[in-house]
């Protein structure tokens, strides 16, 4: 069928180039190198540049080195322009960076600075810029700190969900408290709860102007949502995601109003995806609960396409990242009917993790995402149209 299709193709005076496979490129930002660098976010400028940020440094939490980098391709460039410095909290590790456009057209980057090296004691920052369609790094014209004051009703809406989840066994021994009480004890604290939540995804912004940021938190291995209704002005926490593991939420808006939420599982195996949902503009949540793709403890994300099809990638793997995948669905998450390896397995020691996703105005998807192998670590770019995972199928 495919040769009677090219020839009529030839009859017609055109090439076989009008029966090419969407292209997949993958190209690396900078060369490899033996710095830990990892966390990425992209963005597209509106004049059509890509704009990409991560953190580099001798290690995480511990390493206080750690500075947040980034770098820009031009629209219509080639390559990927010079590495340039994005942020640094003199003498703490700066972590898990998120570049957000808002709707006044303002560059936004989120981050973690990690206080005496641990996740638990973690700073919410961001810093704004009007000028950053630029060479070099954005010239920032405001930074601050976002302090979320989650109430009394944290710990209680904590203990809520695990009486609904039910506990899960082997986790704990006799004489040890049960996880469930021990986190609950936590919130009470007013100090634990209003400190170490941190970004990793892309806010969502709801048509009618709230932006919605993902945090989770290390401390407590569950996420919430910072809340604006401001434009970016002030924020306040919503009621926690609360489960077994529930981290690093990506958000996605369907047609009826509903957010779901998707998120790496880190608790028990066997790890899955875990999902949650709002009805009410993200100010609480259902519990989360597993659903049928493997995540190995492992970063994700969602987006909603422009056509309304939805497109998550992530490590769809029962242990390791050796495997990135595009999935897509045209039923909002009923099914994953489109699969395609944008990374496949590798037995030479290539890890492929924590993506970060946007389609740009053109429809193209862009990916960054952390790229390690046996020789050195760097920041991947991939790029490629929906179609292309369609005829991976």
């Amino acid at each position: 069928m495919r040769q009677a299709l090219l020839s009529a193709l030839c009859a017609l005076g055109l090439s076989a180039a009008a029966l090419a496979e969407p292209a997949l490129t993958v190209e690396s930002i900078f060369p490899l190198q033996d710095k830990h660098v990892h966390a990425s976010s992209i963005v597209e400028c509106p004049n059509g540049d890509l704009l990409a940020c991560w953190f580099h440094g001798s290690g995480e939490r511990t390493a206080n080195d750690v500075v947040v980098q980034g770098a820009r391709k031009k629209n219509g460039a080639e390559a990927w322009g010079p590495v340039f410095l994005m942020a640094d909290t003199p003498g703490l590790p700066d972590c898990n960076p998120v570049l957000f456009v808002d709707s006044q057209e303002r560059l936004w980057l989120f981050w973690a600075a990690v206080v005496a090296n641990g996740w638990e004691h973690a700073l919410l920052k961001y810093r704004r810029a009007e000028a950053y369609e630029v060479d070099g790094p954005p010239q920032w014209s405001w930074q601050d700190v976002i302090i979320l004051i989650p109430g009394d009703e944290l710990p209680a809406a904590i203990e809520r969900g695990f009486n609904e989840l039910g506990a899960q066994e082997g986790c704990w021994g006799t004489y040890a408290p049960p996880y469930e009480e021990m986190l609950v004890e936590a919130a009470k604290d007013p100090v634990k709860r209003q400190k170490g939540w941190m970004t990793r995804i892309h806010p969502l912004v709801l048509p009618t102007g709230r932006i919605l940021l993902p945090l989770y938190s290390d401390g407590f291995n569950l996420s919430l949502i910072a809340i604006s209704d401001d434009a970016g002005d002030t924020w306040r926490a919503s009621l926690p995601i609360v489960g077994y593991g529930p981290t690093q939420p990506s958000l996605v808006l369907k047609k009826d109003d509903t957010i779901v939420a998707y998120l790496r599982d880190e608790g028990n195996p066997p790890q899955r995806v875990q999902f949650a949902t709002s009805g009410d503009g993200g100010e609480s949540w259902s519990t989360a609960i597993d659903i049928d793709i493997p995540n190995p403890s492992s970063s994700l994300e969602v987006i909603a396409l422009n056509d309304g099809r939805w497109l998550m990638v992530g490590n769809d793997t029962d242990e390791g990242r050796h495997r990135l995948t595009a999935c897509l669905s045209d039923d909002e998450g009923t099914s994953w009917k489109w699969k395609r390896q944008i990374e496949p397995a590798d037995a030479a020691g290539k890890s492929f993790g924590y993506p970060s996703l946007i389609q740009a105005r053109d429809g193209r998807i862009h990916i960054t995402y952390s790229r390690t192998t046996d020789t050195g670590a760097t920041i991947a770019h991939a790029s490629f149209d929906v179609d292309w995972v369609v005829q991976g199928r």
